[in-house]
């Protein structure tokens, strides 16, 4: 077993994996097609749940899975849980602050839990998620984009179910789960800002029209109320197209 506090590299299987599982062309084919669908859909929230669907029907062992995101590395919150027990299991984990998908996520590992109720590496985890019903455990990091984390997980009621050939199709499934939920968030960005400054330049059009300000001095307007409310440019933009004003709107700028 690893030591703690010492991760390991990104996709190295776990402590359990015995090198057993052997790579084919019919899984490579299986996960180019699951990597082209999630490829095609650009909202990283509908990513989430494709991949969370694909890894239960595709990674041998799995009855049930989830995504654990946690952001500004202190709240934990559970993604399309596909049914009651991952969203107990994850829950437990933010309770107590430990468990395989944190370690998952912080450690950098693959992390396979094969009989829950004899698991000594989460003493306050371990028990209460064997009571609950989670008998064996995967999970795998998904993402890092600095204090936001998140692991796959994976949930069987079965004791030992899963193996290496799990962990093999698994790691190479995460790989391709990732790169789509990374492009799917860049295009996300990328259409926010757009539509920000989409919306910018229509507020300031209002400006314009209603104070007789050039464009420049309409965004100096903009900016000035941001500020002084403390709010983001776009947001008060949004409102003020939205609604055609704005409360304690400063004068507009002269000269």
């Amino acid at each position: 077993m690893r030591e703690r506090g010492h991760p390991s590299p990104r996709g190295e299987p776990s402590a359990e994996d015995q090198g057993t599982a052997l790579g084919d062309d019919p899984l490579a084919r299986r996960l180019s097609g699951v990597a082209r669908s999630l490829e095609a859909e650009d909202d990283p929230d509908q990513v989430l749940a494709e991949i969370v669907a694909a890894a239960v029907h595709l990674i041998p062992g799995v009855e049930d899975g989830s995504i654990s995101v946690v952001v500004g590395r202190r709240s934990i919150v559970s993604h399309h849980a596909t049914s009651e027990l991952p969203r107990e299991v994850d829950a437990l984990q933010a309770e107590v602050g430990q468990g395989p998908c944190l370690d998952a996520m912080f450690e950098q590992q693959t992390v396979r839990v094969p009989d829950m109720a004899h698991e000594d590496r989460w003493p306050q985890f371990a028990q209460r998620a064997s009571a609950a019903g989670a008998a064996s455990m995967l999970s795998f990091q998904l993402f890092v984009e600095g204090d936001n984390l998140g692991s796959l997980n994976l949930y069987s009621r079965q004791r030992d179910a899963f193996d290496d050939e799990s962990e093999h199709v698994g790691l190479l499934f995460a790989s391709h789960a990732a790169v789509a939920l990374a492009d799917a968030r860049k295009v996300q960005q990328l259409q926010r800002g757009l539509v920000g400054r989409d919306v910018i330049g229509q507020a300031k059009g209002i400006l314009m029209e209603r104070f007789g300000v050039t464009s420049e001095q309409a965004f100096r307007v903009l900016t000035r109320f941001s500020q002084q409310n403390n709010r983001k440019l776009r947001d008060v933009a949004e409102e003020l197209v939205g609604t055609r004003t704005l409360p304690d709107l400063p004068a507009a700028p002269q000269g």
